[in-house]
């Protein structure tokens, strides 16, 4: 599969990779497809921005991750609702219904592997005695 996160999501827009018309929409999208991701806990940490076409999935999420297609599928999905959406109510149902399981699954991928303690135990200092 190609590399490049641009190139890659132009390709299952039915947009030509030489074909660079639309590349700042697309760019856009995928951007905050990318931050949602980032939001759920899903990339690195400090975030992630596609600037061009030398931007790699490799380089948003680790390709050992057995979630590597899953978050590939949502940042596609999320692209094309945004992009070019379906035209009945059902595909968008549909496609709606296949994002928010793919964030729900992402979701509890990161909790099972990086979950951090929200509420941690306080830690008191006892040099301030009086």
């Amino acid at each position: 599969m190609e590399p490049s996160i641009l190139t890659s999501v132009k390709k299952v827009l039915g947009i030509a990779p030489e074909y660079l018309v639309f590349d700042q929409d697309v760019i856009m999208h995928i951007n905050t497809a990318l931050s949602t991701l980032t939001q759920l806990g899903v990339g690195p940490a400090t975030g992630f921005t596609v600037d061009d076409v030398d931007d790699e999935w490799d380089d948003f999420v680790d390709p050992a991750d057995h979630q590597y297609n899953a978050v590939k599928s949502y940042v596609f999905l999320r692209v094309r609702m945004l992009f070019d959406p379906p035209q009945t109510s059902y595909l968008i149902n549909a496609q709606t219904d296949q994002i928010k399981e793919l964030e729900w699954r992402l979701n509890v991928h990161r909790e099972e592997t990086g979950w951090t303690d929200p509420d941690p135990p306080i830690v008191s200092d006892d040099t301030e005695a009086a």
